[in-house]
């Protein structure tokens, strides 16, 4: 049950880095942001990825158009549209643990930096499950989680830092 409510890897690579760009962009949004209210640090995060989405998904469009000199058919566009919500669905546990411990009473900056904890080890993990996608010893794979958890850690070193 835990594995489907925590995808780490999709079906194509480019979901997997959708996904894995997606909990980087919550870190960094959660390490800058000054909120009073933990609906509004959440709204803002969603509003924000969905932009961030939408713009991705209009650079390729856009790209396909320059380089392919014609305009992309209405399947390309469908399949554009269609991909990279990775980016968006990947922020639901960092974002679910900030609710859940405002709601226990933590003060916001605790609550963000729990999040962060939680964005860190879903990096963590996915640097881990990667690894054994791409058959890497057990030394490569904790390379490879060190590495993907690191972008988190940094993000907590920079809330400690501005806060």
């Amino acid at each position: 049950m835990a594995r489907r409510l925590v995808r780490l890897t999709h079906g194509s690579a480019e979901g997997t880095a959708a996904g894995i760009y997606g909990i980087i962009v919550v870190a960094a949004m959660l390490t800058t942001s000054h909120a009073e209210r933990a609906w509004r640090e959440v709204l803002a995060i969603l509003i924000t990825l969905m932009i961030y989405w939408a713009a991705e998904r209009y650079a390729r469009i856009v790209a396909e158009r320059l380089h392919e000199g014609h305009r992309p058919a209405w399947h390309t566009v469908r399949q554009q549209l269609a991909a990279g919500w990775e980016l968006v669905t990947a922020s639901a546990l960092p974002l679910l643990v900030l609710v859940l411990v405002r709601l226990a009473g933590a003060r916001m900056v605790t609550a963000e930096f729990a999040a962060l904890a939680g964005s860190t080890f879903l990096l963590c993990l996915a640097g881990w499950q990667m690894g054994a996608g791409g058959r890497l010893t057990t030394a490569e794979r904790l390379v490879s989680a060190v590495t993907a958890g690191g972008f988190g850690g940094l993000m907590i070193v920079l809330k400690a830092l501005l806060h």
